[in-house]
């Protein structure tokens, strides 16, 4: 079941890069005592995510602290190290969180899961846009494809707010 507004986060485990080495950071880490932006992609690097979904957050990073976000942050079923490279790749570093659920632990409890196997991609998250606040679920949009980029787009949820 696809978790809802108004429905707290279960509690899954991230990991993010450090100079320690892939760090785990799990939901209450990372959302406990603030309002986050969370975008899924299904994967770093992918045109659609690369080109069309991640640059309109990291451009309009001021707009959703404007609007009340204490951060943003992308999530994806890849590892930690990929996720650093890909934020060093879009120039996000230090302006966009990148938290990696490499094994889909996230994408599952959350209900966002999809296959890609179709494309040779295994399974992976779907596209959306979630504001929480201190880990409940406050607004939530999921694209119906997951080539397309409307819905969880940075300038259709900016209007939302």
């Amino acid at each position: 079941m696809t978790v809802a507004v108004g429905d707290r986060l279960p509690q899954t485990t991230f990991r993010v890069l450090t100079a320690d080495g892939p760090t785990p950071r799990t939901t209450d880490d990372i959302f406990k005592g603030r309002r986050l932006l969370l975008v899924g992609v299904p994967g770093a690097f992918t045109p659609t995510c690369h080109r069309n979904h991640a640059p309109g957050y990291i451009a309009n990073i001021d707009a959703f602290k404007a609007k009340g976000i204490d951060a943003v942050a992308i999530t994806s079923v890849n590892d930690a190290f990929v996720l650093e490279a890909w934020s060093k790749a879009l120039g996000a570093e230090g302006a966009i969180e990148f938290l990696s659920d490499g094994s889909a632990d996230f994408a599952r409890a959350t209900g966002l899961l999809f296959d890609g196997s179709g494309f040779g991609l295994g399974p992976r998250s779907q596209r959306y846009a979630m504001v929480v606040d201190d880990g409940v679920i406050e607004t939530l949009v999921i694209e119906e494809a997951a080539g397309q980029v409307q819905v969880a787009g940075a300038e259709h949820v900016l209007e939302m707010l």
